[in-house]
């Protein structure tokens, strides 16, 4: 197989999508404020993927005040490690319960959707999304949490429960809305109870960090502190010294400006040109460019179609694609990667 080998510094790592998996969990807690807001998941799903979660609540929700917005960045990215955690916490419950059928009451509720906002948001929710992420385990495309979801809410929402109002008393009327919403709140529990979400680490990384020096390699994620550290945490990933977040009080923007790249490059003391960065959004590949680092995108959250046209130096399925060797000693050590074609 063709290969091609390079030198550099040091390696800057996106975080999510290129170390970890937690693209369900992700999924999830965008598409309950998409549920929340009456909008589309998928359409909001697509449109957070790879930025800060500070920048898609200010578009998503602008009402929240500045004051208010680290709370409420904590709150969302507490959410999607909720999500990750939801499986495997109701497993463990039903298993020394002996509770079997899904949808019982575990004692762990699922983050992020109150009933009355299901129920007054769920007309804008019923699309079809086609959209889909890689499991890493198979290699094989899985339904995106918004294409399950609609699809289990609109089975939700029987035909005939829609009557003509001259047809039905104030009452009835608000008893059938009142079904409506414990039949979407039982499908979003029946979801969130059959999907595993928990967070893994990605094929090859294990193997590309052990071969890193310490101090020669850095994270650079979208995700603030919450997030970060709880997800390469929870994959038994230590997250090195020099780890930039995503509320980072020296970042002045996010992906797909270069700004996290240059500051983690900066901190190992190295120019971002002579880097190597891993990415694998569209945002972040952008941003690796714009650094000026060489940069390696993994197809492990997008197909490659959807990636190959970023800028990207090489593009390769995975991290297993690539080889680094220690090369020189001291302040002369480089980095050699080879890539696969």
């Amino acid at each position: 197989m063709p290969s091609t080998t390079f030198r550099a510094d040091a390696v800057l790592f996106d975080m999510d999508g290129t170390l970890t998996d937690s693209i369900a969990a992700v999924e999830a807690a965008w598409g309950a404020v998409a549920v929340d807001l009456g909008l589309d998941p998928e359409t909001v799903i697509a449109a957070t993927h790879g930025k800060r979660a500070v920048d898609n609540l200010a578009q998503f929700r602008p009402e929240i005040k500045p004051h208010e917005m680290e709370g409420a960045v904590a709150a969302f990215e507490q959410s999607i490690l909720d999500f990750a955690d939801s499986f495997q916490k109701r497993a463990a419950r039903r298993r020394s319960t002996g509770e079997l059928s899904a949808g019982s009451d575990s004692g762990e509720s699922t983050p992020g959707l109150s009933p009355t906002s299901a129920f007054s948001s769920r007309s804008g929710s019923l699309s079809t999304p086609s959209s889909s992420s890689i499991d890493p385990s198979t290699g094989l495309r899985r339904p995106s949490f918004a294409a399950r979801l609609s699809d289990m809410l609109a089975s939700a929402i029987p035909e005939d429960s829609v009557v003509p109002v001259f047809d039905e008393s104030a009452d009835d009327k608000h008893a059938d809305e009142k079904q409506a919403d414990t039949d979407i709140e039982a499908a979003w529990e029946t979801e969130a109870d059959s999907v595993d979400r928990s967070i893994r680490i990605l094929p090859g990384v294990k193997d590309m960090i052990e071969c890193i020096p310490d101090g020669r390699y850095a994270v650079a994620t979208s995700g603030a502190n919450t997030y970060a550290y709880g997800a390469m945490t929870r994959v038994g990933i230590i997250p090195p010294p020099v780890t930039i977040t995503a509320d980072d009080k020296r970042l002045k923007a996010g992906k797909p400006a270069p700004d996290p790249f240059l500051l983690a490059a900066s901190c190992l003391g190295f120019d971002a040109k002579g880097c190597v960065v891993f990415e694998d959004s569209p945002s972040g590949i952008r941003a690796g460019v714009a650094s000026g680092a060489t940069v390696i995108a993994v197809c492990t959250s997008h197909e490659r179609s959807k990636i190959e046209n970023c800028g990207a130096h090489f593009v390769v399925e995975d991290m297993r694609k690539v080889r680094c060797k220690i090369e020189g000693e001291g302040a002369g050590m480089q980095l050699a990667f080879t890539v696969e074609h």
